[in-house]
């Protein structure tokens, strides 16, 4: 496990990270979400030991990385895919990492088979695309089998499929009891791998959740009358019934109506009461079905206040 015990890195009298405070627990893929400008990066960087904090630390299984004996086994990390030599090859790069650490050459053999570059090794760094570039610096990372993953926007560059082994890759590595620090602006994606979330803004801790728990209380269930005079006795009928019910009475919509599911609410169940109270006052109800917010939207409305660039309609 990684353990973060209040945090702070400040650059003058810029504070890029003020007492930042959670866990990274074995056997899970931890997203750490946060604006451009957040601090995701600088914490990973003094969690890795490679700038100093000016207050609090990180902890791998009780440790601080400095004193860790044998760090490659530790942790391994992806925070930067363009630092390679452009002019020596994918597999000479690992050579030279896995010598620096006294790793032996068929493990560097085993990493580009297991990120799929077995077949380009031999090219040049510098003719790699981006996404190339990062599945070499995931290779570097795993060099000595780590116990922790610290991954900085690791599916930058890939294509669709790349993004999907990426995914698997990821989870297949947490399945193994590593625990994984994963940041990513590719919210759709993130919810798919990530079993739990760290969000920050402007350096400072927002929450930290499981992925259920930050989804939670997003849902609804959207209903479609046949006209407006139905919606508003199904809606009249639904907060008789203790629902809190939205309509689109003002709007160009006037035949639909929106029921929150509340949090700990089963969606079937308010789905199938809306049913009811609808055959049971005769109303004919032409659409019905459950909505779910996305990471999207809730990251979005989580970081409403901490974000550091916003547009004139925002």
């Amino acid at each position: 496990m990684i353990t973060v015990e209040g945090l702070s890195k400040r650059y003058g009298r810029h504070d890029a990270v003020k007492d930042l405070s959670f866990t990274v627990p074995d056997a899970s893929v931890t997203g750490f979400l946060g604006p451009n400008g957040s601090g995701k990066s600088t914490t990973m960087r003094c969690v890795l030991g490679l700038d100093r904090p000016t207050a609090g630390r990180a902890l791998f299984n009780g440790q601080e990385f400095a004193q860790v004996a044998d760090k490659p086994a530790t942790a391994g990390a992806l925070l930067e895919a363009s630092w390679f030599t452009p002019g020596r090859s994918g597999r000479s790069h690992l050579k030279v990492l896995a010598r620096g650490a006294g790793i032996p050459d068929a493990r560097v053999e085993a990493c580009l088979d297991l990120v799929g570059l077995a077949a380009v090794g031999d090219k040049r760094v510098g003719g790699y695309s981006l996404g190339m570039k990062q599945r070499l610096g995931l290779a570097g990372a795993l060099l000595g089998d780590p116990e922790h993953l610290i991954l900085d926007e690791p599916v930058n560059g890939l294509d669709p499929e790349g993004v999907s082994w990426m995914r698997r890759t990821i989870r297949a590595l947490a399945a193994e009891g590593r625990s994984v620090l994963v940041s990513s602006h590719l919210l759709s994606e993130m919810q798919l791998t990530a079993d739990r979330l760290v969000v920050i803004g402007r350096g400072e801790m927002i929450g930290e959740y499981s992925m259920e728990e930050f989804l939670a209380g997003g849902s609804r269930v959207q209903v479609e009358t046949v006209d407006s005079r139905g919606a508003a006795a199904l809606t009249e009928a639904l907060r008789g019934a203790g629902f809190e019910v939205s309509t689109g009475a003002d709007s160009a919509e006037p035949n639909h109506l929106t029921v929150a599911i509340p949090d700990g609410g089963k969606d079937d169940a308010v789905r199938r009461a809306v049913a009811e109270h609808a055959l049971t006052a005769r109303i004919l109800v032409t659409a019905l079905g459950v909505e779910h917010d996305n990471l999207e939207s809730r990251f979005l409305a989580a970081t409403s206040e901490a974000q550091e660039y916003r547009t004139g309609g925002n």
